[in-house]
């Protein structure tokens, strides 16, 4: 399964991040360290990492946060051709207070950001149709209906031209209402080549609760690949009719923060060179636990050579 052209398109909205420094309540931190995050935003750079060509669409201010996220995707190669800068902009910004385990808790300022304003007309029709995968979010769709309607007019231009299109819910509840997250989920999954839930909130949008339950529910809806990601229990793959189980790859984890999007972008970069969903699936599941050895959604994402030396000692181990 692969896009005939192109690399990563993801469309969506970036942040700046404050993880504080030490384990604890927000109101205990007493410093920050300075990241980035926006789960496209993440996606994208760890299609870069891990080796495809890759174009973010966005907005951003024009203030000191826009800037440095314009410095970042330029840093890591991804285009930003179709980034477009509002001069008296806000950028988003959100502070991540770390628990034990990986755990965390977000605490955003981001209403009435540049990227809520994104809107059909800033969706680049031939980048998309150029593509070889489009990305979108639950998380795009729930931030304005102007940024759903750009995300539905994104997907069904992808569907036009042939583009791949990956869909993550990454559903937060706080964002939406229920019925209309369960409703706009379900008709994104049905334009998607590639859907990616989690666990967790693939049992909260199907009302499923095993595991292969609800791989089967998003199946019966998506005409492609269904990848359910499910943390320290690896992943289970839905491809070709049949359910295969990657175990997960240990780590110690410190923040958990952005793990999933590393997966959906390192599984796009492969499916991009002609890997088979399950091989694509083992390369994303490494990829995803070594994101979360680190603070910061951004910083620990691994680059491909750290990827393919864990797969490696891992076949080495047996």
């Amino acid at each position: 399964m692969t896009g005939e052209t192109g690399g990563v398109l993801a469309l969506g909205e970036p942040l700046v991040e404050f993880n504080a420094a030490t384990e604890g309540a927000l109101e205990q931190a007493e410093s920050f360290a300075v990241g980035y995050g926006g789960d496209t935003s993440n996606m994208v750079i760890a299609a870069r990492r891990t080796g495809a060509r890759a174009e973010y669409v966005t907005r951003v201010g024009g203030d000191a946060f826009g800037r440095r996220l314009l410095d970042l995707w330029r840093a890591e190669g991804v285009d930003t051709g179709h980034v477009v800068v509002e001069p008296d902009g806000r950028t988003g910004i959100y502070f991540v207070a770390r628990h034990g385990g990986g755990a965390h808790a977000f605490t955003y300022y981001r209403a009435g950001s540049p990227a809520s304003r994104l809107s059909p007309a800033d969706v680049p029709e031939e980048a998309v149709a150029g593509a070889g995968v489009l990305h979108v979010s639950g998380i795009t769709q729930a931030i304005s209906a102007s940024a759903c309607d750009a995300a539905f007019h994104a997907m069904t231009v992808a569907r036009a031209h042939g583009t791949l299109v990956s869909y993550d819910p990454n559903h937060r509840p706080a964002l939406w209402p229920e019925e209309r997250a369960r409703a706009i989920v379900t008709r994104s999954v049905e334009l998607a080549d590639i859907a990616l839930p989690n666990l967790e909130e693939g049992r909260l949008l199907t009302g499923e609760r095993d595991p292969e339950a609800v791989l089967g529910a998003f199946a019966a809806r998506c005409r492609g690949v269904v990848v359910l990601k499910m943390g320290a229990d690896g992943a289970l793959v839905g491809a070709d009719g049949r359910a295969t189980h990657v175990p997960a790859h240990p780590v110690t984890p410190v923040d958990a923060a952005g793990a999933g999007d590393t997966f959906d972008g390192a599984f796009a970069a492969l499916l991009l060179e002609g890997a088979t969903p399950v091989e694509a699936a083992r390369y994303a599941v490494v990829a995803a636990a070594l994101t979360t050895t680190g603070p910061g959604a951004v910083g620990p994402i691994p680059a491909r050579t750290a990827v393919r030396a864990r797969l490696a000692t891992a076949e080495a181990a047996g």
